[in-house]
């Protein structure tokens, strides 16, 4: 089997306070988790709102009034088909999501930054089945032999396919949370937007991960925030995005974790210059968006045994084989 053998087909979908997660949507995910319940619509507003507000005072040159932009959020997901597999849907792979700012003072719409969010029901897989039954027999050890080859070969293909480059002109960047078993020491560098940069020398497992996927970190605590944030990017990250384009990344990402995780994001104090987060830290505000931590991690291994069931399982054979000869 050759690198042919697999396709991607790209969907998308507005996030707006409209917005109703499909059906073969990630309910772990964070715009298909604040997207249920009796409090959707409020819980989406103001998300919207914070992430407005965010990018404003980010983009704080030539808008007195702090109010000059919007920030427009697209859903994208991709499908993965297996040429050599006669039958069957297209497996739902990844979410990730497009920004696009809104510029009310000359009526233009900017393209952001892909990726930005990251949702990978084989990450799932590999973190919530393959990554816990491992080190239950073996505790304290290092991750399995191969551990995210797969995953890490099917995104560089997705970036490589007909369906990726005919859409997005640039690499995509990913921003996460930094990680609570690591620490960050801040550096002397300060960039206009991603505010002043932070280092760890330790690699995570996480990092490990997403190395697998072309892709390296740096750590950056913006203007105004209280932690720094994690980049995931493939090529120059300062060199190769512009100011709006950083600032739409930082507004979006930031706050989902202000939701999703206080203790770090939402704390009452800034980090120090050797900073080790922890989700115990107990000085921290809510936001007044509804949102249940505790299902998020439960629903992360339902569905990373959907994906052994209906994806890793049946064509474990084929994806070994295109593995195998994939040239990468």
């Amino acid at each position: 089997m050759t690198d042919t053998g697999i396709t991607f087909t790209i969907g998308s979908i507005p996030f707006d306070e409209d917005y109703r997660p499909a059906e073969n949507t990630r309910t772990t995910t964070n715009f298909a988790n604040l997207a249920r319940g009796d409090s959707r619509q409020e819980n989406l507003r103001n998300t919207l709102r914070m992430i407005d507000n965010r990018f404003n005072s980010l983009a704080h040159w030539d808008n007195p009034a702090g109010d000059r932009y919007a920030v427009e959020l697209t859903i994208l997901s991709v499908a993965l088909r297996i040429d050599a597999v006669a039958a069957g849907d297209a497996f739902p792979l990844i979410e990730i999501l497009q920004t696009t700012i809104l510029d009310t003072g000359t009526g233009g719409r900017i393209d952001g930054i892909v990726g930005n969010n990251f949702s990978s029901y084989v990450r799932d897989y590999d973190f919530s089945v393959v990554l816990p039954d491992h080190l239950r027999r073996h505790p304290g050890g290092d991750p399995p032999a191969g551990f995210g080859d797969l995953h890490g070969k099917l995104f560089r293909h997705f970036l490589h396919s007909a369906a990726y480059r005919e859409r997005f002109a640039k690499p995509p960047v990913i921003c996460l949370s930094v990680s609570s078993s690591r620490t960050y020491h801040r550096t002397t560098n300060v960039h206009p937007i991603l505010g002043v940069e932070y280092r760890n020398d330790d690699v995570s497992a996480t990092d490990a991960y997403f190395a697998k996927m072309g892709m390296t970190v740096r750590y950056f605590m913006p203007r105004h925030a209280v932690a720094p944030l994690a980049f995931y990017h493939i090529g120059d990250l300062i060199g190769d995005y512009t100011a709006l384009e950083l600032a739409g990344t930082i507004s979006t990402m930031e706050t989902f974790q202000k939701i999703y995780r206080p203790e770090i994001y939402n704390a009452n104090s800034v980090a120090a210059a050797r900073y080790r987060p922890s989700l115990d830290y107990q000085d921290y505000s809510l936001t007044r968006i509804v949102y249940d931590r505790e299902e998020r991690s439960r629903l992360a291994t339902e569905q990373g045994r959907f994906a052994e069931e209906h994806f890793i399982r049946p064509h474990r054979a084929v994806l070994q084989q295109w593995s195998a000869t994939c040239a990468l």
